[in-house]
């Protein structure tokens, strides 16, 4: 999967020049929490609403309204952003973008093309979207997880008996950290099926295969809160 697939296109951004109070009413009215800034229509870097709230005056300033105001308006983006972000090629896949998230602490990335022409944001939210839509847990219900034997043939074994008791497999994930040597972890979810069909499977597969639970679980009804700013 490629971060093209999954960015934001056409992302909002700002000019170096902008004050911070233009910039911070920019997010509030996108309801986002960072953006690219450019000179001359070339990124240079990126400021987050963090940024900016550390910027601003306290609110216990001894400032009045319009000291207030001049000083927001002459505080530049270009003199709290991060200069030179970190960022990501459209052709870059997604599992490198989380990568890059994780080991560098950072919730977005701008994506850029050539001499740093900016044409896309990808953030947290949009690997969330990737990994819910590569478990499969939107489209079925029941997951089984296995611990196997790290050795060719095994998982293929595996597939194979469930696919011959009339199963369809809608994903199929392996993990190989934190587990014993010589062993990986294994996580299926099928097509939903009657309880009773799902029971003669399991008995079926405990004679070959160590089986580590069998979930039933059902995401279309959980709590959603409403959020004011999205990733």
């Amino acid at each position: 999967m490629l971060v093209k697939e999954w960015m934001a296109v056409h992302p909002i951004t700002v000019d170096e020049n902008t004050s911070i109070m233009k910039a911070t009413q920019i997010l509030k009215e996108h309801g986002i929490r960072r953006v690219p800034v450019l000179r001359q229509n070339r990124l240079v870097g990126i400021v987050s609403d963090r940024d900016l709230k550390e910027a601003a005056p306290s609110k216990a300033t001894s400032l009045d309204v319009h000291e207030l105001y001049y000083l927001l308006s002459e505080i530049k983006v270009k003199d709290i952003m991060t200069p030179n972000p970190i960022t990501l090629k459209e052709d870059d896949s997604v599992e490198k973008a989380a990568v890059i998230m994780l080991e560098n602490r950072i919730s977005g990335l701008p994506v850029v093309r050539g001499q740093d022409e900016v044409v896309g944001m990808i953030t947290q939210t949009d690997i969330f979207k990737v990994m819910i839509g590569i478990t499969g847990i939107y489209r079925t219900p029941i997951q089984l997880a296995f611990d196997l034997e790290d050795k060719p043939g095994t998982l293929n074994e595996l597939l194979r008996i469930i696919s011959e008791c009339g199963a369809r497999m809608v994903s199929v994930l392996t993990f190989q950290e934190h587990v014993a040597p010589g062993r990986r972890e294994v996580y299926i979810r099928i097509k939903d099926v009657p309880d009773e069909s799902l029971k003669d499977l399991v008995e079926h597969l405990k004679g070959n295969f160590k089986i580590l639970y069998v979930l039933r679980e059902n995401v279309t009804d959980i709590p959603r809160k409403a959020l004011s700013v999205s990733d």
